[in-house]
This record gives C-alpha cells, structure tokens and sequence, in this order.
C-alpha cells in the first residue's frame, strides 16, 4: 500500500509552483519576452568568478577522492572552521568549529534545526506571513506549527497577538529575516524584544525555548535598513543559512547549521545534527561546493540589481495606487491587491494580461501577492503598463 501522508499531500500542492508552471506553459506559446513572470524566487545574477574560479583551482589541483568523497557525518572540519571565523570577523560572534553543521541549503539546516530541539507534538510557532513550506517542514518532525497572524501596517512581529499564542508547550520560534514574502528586515527593536520575551517564557516555564532562525536572505538588505544579527540577542539561537541567494547558487545546495555558542548544549545539538541525518537521509552536502563556498564566505554576487527593482516597482506601484509596505530586503514585494480575493486578482492579471503573480493566501496573509522581482530591470520597467490597466480593471 502506498503511503497515505504523501499522496494526500498531491492535494496540497505549491501555489507558488502553479502560477509558475502557468508562465513557463504562457512562455512556450507566444515566447518567454510577452510572460511577466514574478512567480519564482530564483537568482538573477551569476555567481562570483572567484567560486568558479576556486572550483577549478580544486579540480586541477586537489586529490579527486577528497574532492568527490563523502564528507565526515559532520561535514568537512576545514569549512566549517573557516564559516565559523567568517561570522566572527563580520558578527563579533565568538563561533567555534563544532557550532557549525554544513546542509543541503537553509531547507535542509532547518530541517535539522527543528528536529534537533523539539518532539513529536510540541509547538513551533512562526509569523505570517511566512514561507508556506514551513508546513511539511514542521510537520515531518512530528512537531506542530502554530502561526501568528499578521500586522499588515508594518510585517514586524505582531507581539500582542504572539503572547496570546505562548504556551508551556512551545519549545521553538522560527523566523525569516529579512521576510519571504514581505521583504520586511526585523528591526533591533523587535529582535530585542522577542529575546525579553523569550527569556521571560523560558523562566516562566522552566525548559529552553530555541529561536530558529531562517536567514537565507541576510546578505540582500537595502541602504539605510537596520538589519541585526539575530543571533547576537539571544543565547538559544539556531541560524540555518545557505548560500543560494547571497552567491546565487540555489542548484548547489550547499547552506549551514550555525548554533550560537552561548546556547545551551550547543556541541550536542551538532552533535545530534549527525544523527538527523540518518534518519532523513541526508548524508553530507557535496564535499566538492562544501570545500568552493570555503573559499568566498565573505563575498556575494552583485546583488544590487535586487534593490534597482525594488525602488522602480514601489515608487511606480504606489504611484499607481497600490498599497505596499516597503522592503527592507530580499527580492520580494507584498503589495495588497486592488480586491478583497487575491487568488482571483491573480487569476485575471494572469489570464488576461500574462502578468504573473503569486496570492498572498497560501503565506497566511488573504489580499495581498508576492511579486519576486529577481528579474531584468527591462521586465520590470516592460510590466510597469500592466500593473497600470490591471487596477484600473479593479474600478
């Protein structure tokens, strides 16, 4: 008999993956220039020439069966130290080598994270909007994720509404800063805050209560953003990191477990991190991209073209008449949608305009739509006219 858990889950597939599978099946009939697709969070630029450069200086120069072995069951010692040193210089954070757990991208370091410090039944909670993948995430450990609504004036934490949630069964918080969907950066003010509060629960409640915190996005922060360190604010924090948006290299895989050192059985939980991986089947990201991104840890792709989009789309949005809180990074846009339904806002810009847009409804947040706008500045600009004629067809 075939497992009943995954094939219901046929039923519940990715809103975000239907709207772009529309647009590739749009681009295929009358050509990808004439489809304006905001559907897919997928780099627009090129990774650096020092990765690609630094993978070929490993294949010519290092031994072969290093480079394409499996790695340790903690991954390669080597890049774990030279992570570790990386958030040091940059954080004044004081990592050491057995903080660090290298993964299959943030999907797979939170995937260790949540498994490493709940069981089956407790709570997680998150705050919407947030990533809809979260679901299968939290949900294949057993564990149960609760979400807070959102305060749509600003999309930082909606703390009253947050504290109503807060129970003895809570034994994690995960969070995604800076935002997919919103863009939003959580300011110092709420980092702090959310660190008073957890520290107050887990007096109150007498266990650890671990901030899981999902940053794949750290690096894409605009001018004048406040953008802390999460993990400098409270001592119980998980980062889970990956490189796919920083070094666009989403294909590789290739991110991190990174357990503040301050944290509470900080070595175990990397420690257990191994044995995760047995029971996932996850068995070390390739040894070859743990031992590249090694070498540029402290660089990123030219990722200003992300903040070019944005300025250009909020400043003519808004102008148009669109409700939109500002990012602060990523390359993603929340606006609302000029009617209540945004699935059918979507559906009509879609269908009739070949503007293709993501609804807000399946990130826990009805009337609003993701725009991922990690595209070329002349797709923008070209796209700014349909934005136009599709809230006049709202009137």
């Amino acid at each position: 008999m075939i497992s009943k858990k995954y094939s219901s889950m046929l039923n519940n597939t990715s809103i975000i993956r239907e709207f772009a599978q529309y647009a590739s099946k749009r681009a295929a009939e009358i050509g990808a220039e004439n489809v304006f697709n905001y559907t897919i969070g997928n780099p627009s630029v090129p990774t650096t020439d020092d990765f690609n450069k630094g993978l070929i200086d490993l294949i010519q120069n290092e031994d072969s069966l290093t480079l394409h072995g499996y790695s340790p069951t903690l991954t390669i010692y080597s890049v774990r130290k030279a992570v570790a040193e990386s958030l040091n210089r940059r954080f004044g954070m004081e990592y050491v080598p057995e903080d660090i757990f290298m993964t299959s991208g943030a999907a797979g370091a939170l995937a260790h994270a949540i498994r490493c410090v709940t069981e089956p039944g407790d709570e997680v909670i998150t705050f919407a909007p947030y990533f809809p993948e979260y679901v299968p995430y939290v949900d294949g450990t057993g564990a149960v994720l609760k979400v807070v609504p959102a305060d749509i004036t600003s999309f930082q934490i909606n703390f009253d509404a947050f504290l109503e949630m807060m129970n003895p069964n809570v034994q994690a918080i995960l969070i995604n800063s800076p935002n997919n969907p919103s863009g939003i950066v959580y300011s110092t003010e709420t980092i702090t805050r959310l660190a008073q509060i957890l520290s107050e629960k887990q007096e109150e409640y007498g266990h650890d209560i671990y901030l899981i915190s999902d940053e794949p996005y750290r690096e894409i922060v605009f001018e004048g953003t406040d953008s802390p360190f999460i993990s400098k604010f409270y001592d119980n924090t998980i980062c889970c990191y990956s490189f796919s948006k920083s070094l666009s290299l989403p294909g590789e895989r290739i991110g991190y477990v990174a357990v503040n050192p301050k944290c509470k059985d900080a070595e175990l939980i990397i420690n257990m991190c191994g044995q995760v991986s047995r029971f996932t089947g996850h068995n070390c990201p390739s040894s070859l991209i743990q031992l590249g991104v090694a070498k540029v840890l402290d660089e990123t792709s030219d990722l200003s073209i992300y903040e070019k989009n944005k300025n250009i789309l909020y400043k003519e949005l808004t102008a148009m008449g669109y409700e939109c809180v500002e990012p602060g990074g990523t390359f993603y846009m929340f606006p609302k949608t000029p009617i209540a339904d945004a699935n059918e806002f979507c559906n009509m810009t879609a269908h009739e305009l070949d503007l293709i847009l993501v609804p807000g409804d399946s990130f826990m947040c009805p009337g609003h739509m993701r725009l991922a706008y990690c595209t070329t500045t002349d797709m923008v600009e070209r796209s700014l006219p349909l934005f136009e004629k599709a809230i006049k067809m709202c009137k």
